[in-house]
């Protein structure tokens, strides 16, 4: 529970439904706050509360709406997520990324860039409907049954989920991620097993696929010779999901042939084929052009919001902050011309700023140099591509 505590306090999440903050319960004393924690679950009167809903827009007008546990549900969530990833890490697969110890979202989209790459071009971009709420209670405790013997453990997962609501796992809650990836194993599982049935001369696979939790892009060979792959792999997909009472979203679920001109979308990249200078085929994986829309739309509320405080270097802060995210996460791929543009608005908006904190209409081009804004006042300038392997 130290280990859970001391994880959820660098996160430094805001407070739950009871409204106690981390600095509440340092005031009160850590070590004091955890032995009570402790003597709950030894004593079985610890219950769960409600999670605090969070709405978070998608855009189109839509929300995802996020469960936040209690700090105190955080910690001891925290503590069985330490104890029982071990156990069902043994179990997962290789196409699986999300939430997963050394595990990242650009693994998974390299992952489906060698594969289109290598011939599977023939794309499954599956979208399952309302995943996270939907996961029915009684199917995974008995998937978590077949690992875990332990009557107490088994107790707590229980009151945990029932905490939740009837069915589903809540998006927030500390330990979801594992039960939503423990919920769809066997699903890769079976892709594992499709991968190597059709293995051709026990080397070259003519299926690959990459999971980011309930994500699922799977690529099929395009050869003329495995037409007959494509529908199998799908008829074998709906088998797997009407088990664990799955429902696809046959409005957003389709087969995309990258021979055609058609793009994927995976992870917030936007990927099709291209041909090289050289003439040869490669992939171009850039930002969805609505991750770009939403990132201008947050740098131009944050500039908003301090153009009324007037703390200029609270603002330099706010859109470093805002932009080393988004760079990051985007600097895999081919994501030059995308930077490019972005480094050029924030440059602009941010010089607007000074001269109408001064009373002046220009953009006072020739007033705050490049150099003045990178290297004097401290604004964000690593707009840098990575290479992974």
């Amino acid at each position: 529970m130290a280990e859970a505590y001391t994880i959820a306090r660098k996160k430094n999440g805001s407070e739950g439904i009871d409204g106690i903050t981390f600095q509440d319960i340092e005031e009160r004393g850590v070590s004091k706050y955890l032995k009570e924690i402790r003597e709950e679950l030894i004593n079985r009167t610890y219950r769960p509360q409600r999670n605090r809903r969070q709405e978070i827009p998608k855009g189109n007008g839509k929300v995802r709406i996020l469960g936040i546990p209690t700090i105190k549900d955080r910690i001891v969530q925290g503590a069985l997520k330490l104890i029982l990833e071990p156990v069902f890490e043994a179990d997962f697969q290789e196409g699986s990324y999300g939430y997963r110890p050394k595990r990242t979202a650009h693994q998974a989209v390299k992952k489906v860039e060698k594969a289109i790459i290598s011939g599977k071009r023939k794309i499954i971009d599956l979208d399952l409907s309302n995943y996270f709420d939907t996961v029915k209670h009684h199917i995974l405790l008995s998937k978590i049954a077949q690992r875990v013997v332990d009557k107490e453990i088994l107790h707590l997962i229980k009151l945990i989920l029932k905490a939740s609501g009837k069915e589903g796992v809540p998006q927030g809650g500390v330990i979801s991620p594992l039960f939503a990836n423990l919920y769809l194993n066997e699903i890769d599982k079976m892709l594992e097993k499709a991968k190597e049935v059709t293995k051709s001369k026990g080397k070259y696979t003519e299926i690959e696929y990459a999971r980011f939790a309930d994500d699922i892009i799977i690529a099929v060979s395009s050869h003329p010779s495995m037409n007959w792959l494509l529908p199998k792999v799908i008829m074998r997909l709906k088998e797997e999901l009407k088990k664990i009472k799955v429902k696809i979203n046959k409005e957003k679920t389709k087969v995309v042939n990258l021979e055609k001109g058609e793009a994927i979308n995976f992870l917030g990249f936007k990927m099709k084929r291209r041909r090289t200078f050289k003439g040869k085929w490669s992939v171009l994986t850039i930002p969805q052009s609505k991750k770009r829309t939403q990132l201008l739309e947050k740098i131009k509320r944050v500039i908003k919001e301090h153009r009324r405080t007037g703390i200029f270097e609270m603002m330099i802060s706010d859109l470093n902050r805002i932009l080393r995210g988004w760079v990051n996460y985007f600097s895999i791929g081919n994501s030059q011309n995308f930077f490019s543009y972005i480094r050029d608005y924030v440059e602009k908006k941010v010089r607007r700023y000074l001269m109408k904190q001064r009373g002046k209409k220009v953009y006072g081009w020739n007033r705050w140099s490049s150099d003045c804004l990178y290297n004097e006042i401290g604004l964000f300038d690593n707009y840098k591509l990575v290479q992974m392997p």
